[in-house]
Parts: C-alpha cells; sequence; structure tokens
C-alpha cells in the first residue's frame, strides 16, 4: 500500500534476526505487525502528546527574552551574507570521479533552490529549533522518477507521525521471541491532533482519516534528544519551558506589586453616629461608592483600566465610626519601598538563558563586541560556537535525505554507494562569527610565540616533524600538503634567480 508517497528500488537481502527492534532518535513509534495498520496505531492518541508539546514550544517562543536568545542562536548558525550562500558542499574527501562530484553539486544546488534555502534558510531552522523536529514530502512525477525531485513541501509536525510496525516470531529451539521483519511508514492526519490528556499509547482505536505514506517519501530531522520515557523527540526550548514560565510569572507579580504598593492608599473613617447597625453598613457602602476608584489590572494584555465589577487591589480602606468617637478622619497610608529592585527579575533571566546554552553576556544590551584580542572572549562564547557547531551537524541530516534521494533517483550513483559518500561529505555554513577567528588567531599567535622559543633546538633536543606535530599541532594530510608547497615555492624562487642572473 502505497498512498501520497514513492519508494526507491534497493536490492532485497535478509535481515540477520535480534530481539530488539532497531536502534531510533525517538521519531517513531515502534507497533505491533499484522492486519491493516489503522488498526494497531492510534493517531490521536499517539502523537496527541508530541502536539501539545510542539504547542508549548511555540507558545514560549513568543516570550520577549526567549525570542532574544533564539534569534541569537539563529543568527549564529544560519548567516545570511551577501556574497556568500548560506551554505556549501565539500567534496575534497569524495573519492569519485570528476563527473560525478560535478553531478553531486549540481543536485544539492537543484536541492537547495527547491527549498529555495538561500532566502528561507533561517525560517527552516528555527522551526527546526522550536519545535525539534521538521519534515518535507518529496514530491516526484510517479511516471517518471527517473526525473528527480519535483518539489519539496514544508509538513507541520503536528500533522504527521513516523511509525515502525514489528513482526515478531518464536524461535523454535530457543523458544526465544525474535525480530522477524520490520517495516517503517508514516502516518498523516491533515487535521491535525485531537487534544487528549493523557500520553498514553492506545492501540484499539481506528482512525480512518490518517494517510499511510511511503517512508523513502518524507524527509525528516530531529533534534537529536529524547524523551526516553515516552520515546518522543525533545526541542531545545525543553530545558527553557520551567524558567520561561517563572520568570513571566515573576514579571507578572512585580508589575502588579507595583501598581498595588505604589500608590498611598487611605482609611477613612466615617462617622455613623448612633445608626443601627444594618443601617451604618449601608450608609458606608453608600459613602464608598461615591468616592472610591476602581483600578484594575490584566496580566494578560498589560492594561490598567476602571472596572467597578472587578475586586481591585487598590482599594482604600474605609471603617465605621461609632458616635464618641472623632469623627470622620481620613489617613493615608505610605506606598511600598524599594520599588526600583529586580534583581528577581534579572535572576531568572539568567536562568533562562542558561538554560538555552546563550551566553548570559548577550542578555545585557549595552555589552559591546570586541574585536580585539580573543583572551577578551568569555569562555560561554566559546562554549556557544561549540553548541552552534552541534546545531548544525544535526541540522544538515535534512540534505542528507534529499541529495541521496536525488541521486539515486537520477541515476547517478546506487544506494549501496551512498554511505561511503556520505562519511567523506562536508556541509559549510556561511559563518560571521568573529569570536571563532579571534579565538584561531590567539591560539596560532601562541602556537608562534612558542616556535621562536624551540627553533634555535631543533635537531639537537627536537625534531622538525616533533614541532610540527606537537607545537603547530599538523596532521599529517597538512605535513604533507605544506612541504609540497615549500618545495614549489623554492622551486619557483630558484627559476626566478637564474632568470635575473
Amino acid at each position: 500500500m502505497e498512498l501520497f508517497g514513492f519508494e526507491i528500488s534497493r536490492s532485497k537481502s535478509k535481515t540477520e534476526k535480534s530481539f530488539v527492534p532497531p536502534h531510533d532518535d525517538g521519531s517513531l513509534e515502534t507497533i505491533r505487525a499484522g492486519g491493516y495498520y489503522g488498526t494497531y496505531f492510534d493517531i490521536e492518541g499517539t502523537a496527541n502528546s508530541e502536539t501539545q508539546l510542539i504547542k508549548r514550544y511555540r507558545d514560549i517562543s513568543m516570550m520577549g527574552d526567549v525570542d532574544a536568545a533564539i534569534e541569537d542562536v539563529v543568527n549564529d548558525a544560519i548567516s545570511n551574507l551577501d556574497d556568500e550562500k548560506p551554505i556549501k558542499l565539500n567534496l575534497d574527501q569524495v573519492s569519485q570521479s570528476a563527473t560525478v562530484k560535478k553531478a553531486i553539486v549540481t543536485e544539492f544546488d537543484n536541492v537547495l533552490k527547491m527549498l529555495d534555502f538561500n532566502i528561507r534558510a533561517q525560517d527552516y531552522f528555527r522551526r527546526w529549533y522550536i519545535d525539534g523536529r521538521i519534515f518535507f514530502h518529496k514530491v516526484i512525477d510517479t511516471e517518471k522518477p527517473k526525473d528527480g525531485i519535483k518539489d519539496i513541501r514544508y509538513v507541520d509536525p503536528r500533522k504527521i507521525r513516523k511509525v515502525r510496525e514489528v513482526k515478531k516470531e518464536k524461535d523454535k529451539k530457543s523458544q526465544v521471541t525474535l525480530i522477524k521483519d520490520v517495516q517503517e511508514y508514516f502516518v498523516f492526519d491533515e487535521k491535525g491532533i485531537a487534544t487528549n490528556s493523557q500520553m498514553s499509547y492506545r492501540t484499539d482505536v481506528v482512525n480512518d482519516k490518517a494517510i499511510k505514506v511511503s517512508k523513502d517519501a518524507v524527509t525528516y530531522c530531529t533534534s537529536g534528544l529524547v524523551d526516553q520515557d515516552r520515546n518522543i523527540p525533545l526541542s531545545y526550548l525543553h530545558k527553557a519551558i520551567r524558567p520561561a514560565n517563572q520568570l513571566r510569572m515573576m514579571e507578572n507579580a512585580v508589575v502588579i506589586y507595583r501598581i498595588t504598593r505604589a500608590p498611598e492608599r487611605r482609611i477613612f473613617y466615617i462617622d455613623v453616629g448612633n445608626l443601627p447597625t444594618g443601617k451604618a453598613e449601608q450608609y458606608l457602602k453608600d459613602v464608598m461608592s461615591r468616592y472610591r476608584n476602581k483600578l484594575v489590572y490584566d496580566s494578560d494584555t498589560g492594561e490598567i483600566r476602571d472596572d467597578k465589577k472587578f475586586m481591585s487591589m487598590l482599594e482604600d480602606f474605609w471603617l465605621p465610626r461609632k458616635e464618641g468617637g472623632r469623627g470622620t478622619e481620613i489617613q493615608t497610608l505610605p506606598g511600598g519601598a524599594n520599588l526600583g529592585e529586580i534583581e528577581d527579575v534579572v535572576y531568572f533571566q539568567k536562568k533562562l538563558y542558561q538554560s538555552l546554552n546563550v551566553p548570559i553576556s548577550r542578555l545585557e544590551q549595552q555589552t559591546g563586541l570586541n574585536f580585539g584580542r580573543s583572551a577578551e572572549i568569555t569562555r560561554d562564547e566559546l562554549k556557544f560556537t561549540k553548541f552552534i557547531s552541534k546545531l548544525r551537524n544535526r541540522f544538515s541530516g535534512i540534505f542528507d535525505d534529499l541529495l541521496k534521494s536525488q541521486l539515486v533517483l537520477k541515476g547517478v550513483i546506487n544506494e549501496e554507494e551512498w554511505p561511503d559518500i556520505r562519511n567523506d561529505l562536508q556541509y559549510l555554513f556561511a559563518s560571521d562569527a568573529y569570536y571563532t577567528e579571534s579565538k584561531d588567531q590567539e591560539v596560532l599567535r601562541s602556537r608562534l610565540e612558542i616556535l621562536n622559543g624551540v627553533v634555535p633546538f631543533i635537531g639537537q633536543l627536537f625534531s622538525r616533524e616533533y614541532v610540527q606535530k606537537q607545537i603547530m599541532r599538523f596532521s599529517d594530510e597538512e605535513i604533507e600538503l605544506l612541504d609540497k608547497q615549500i618545495a614549489a615555492s623554492q622551486e619557483t624562487e630558484i627559476t626566478n634567480g637564474e632568470e635575473n642572473e
């Protein structure tokens, strides 16, 4: 059964038997095999947990502080420079012919064009970073599959789920249940996933509206973070849910405290004379309704309005005073002190940035960017650079599957050749990270300073090879390349010298 997709042909080989299914990254659900797929798959119950989780991620991403941190991550990961593409393909290590390499580069450019990646790169990365997953449907002409992918369309992750169908059998000799066959496919529901309070997987509900999609028709990439208990992928915002909510509550509490404690409140002592208790209370209410203000604060909109149908925290105090007292009197209570302190808000802001792996220094808007020596670069910035590199490597998995499908469909390579090519592929992201450049310059400067002190002892205490590998940290490939370049340069100098003579 193949709907809404295609399947790349491959050689059929026997699968080695095991008692556990293949490892996954939380992007799929493992179910029993046998019968119609809908009998054993509950699209509402299974994907509902992910739907609620994605909605929560998107909600907190709209917070100002979270959005600012996300922008820092996205801008560092994807750089849209005027004179450079966001990503390039490096094939220097690929052991294929020049014709195949040229075809690979051409098809990679075609994939980027279909994605409109030069323009929408940051949009894709932002969706992947927030949701923790991203899906694309590869559209082909089923009558002309050799033409390759015709279009690549984004799929809402709340509407699709990958399923692994496992068929087991009991070994006759050992009586151990082994896995006989494993099938994988996607289930798509256009209307989205219904809500359910429980995140449990049920197998007794049939969803006849779901569409079974071939595995090879969908490209997906997850964050790599997995909830081991529920086996679902998580977003990099997952750790920020708690501090983001705490920060939101703290900010609301601070605003409410400022509003309620900043103004001076009054105490009205109303002389009720010898009126009975009932009439005295009615008289007090009449006076209150005549003179009181009714200001309320709306935490959702941040507005202050006059609304007398709500009880407010700005109420003055109205107290009756019987005959024999000092008569009607008004006293003033002072407002709260230390209203300008926000250390608690700053604390939760820092906790939020720490949970997102963003340097806290970027929280302070007045902090300038130093393009000087890298000794002035904080350790947090170096950690952030490594974090961005990890995100890039994970996100590049999108291109692996798209490029593989394109090359196999067009006959540039066969599927058996792809693993070797993939291991040698390098995706080069454009970068304007001056922190990294400054760090590299500082490291090179330090090595050269050490080298100056070692040079007089080369040939006596240290060998040339030792200096190249231990001090300059050159690899064997770099040493070989540098030796060739030095030899070529020396030959050029000799030739020029002979010509001058």
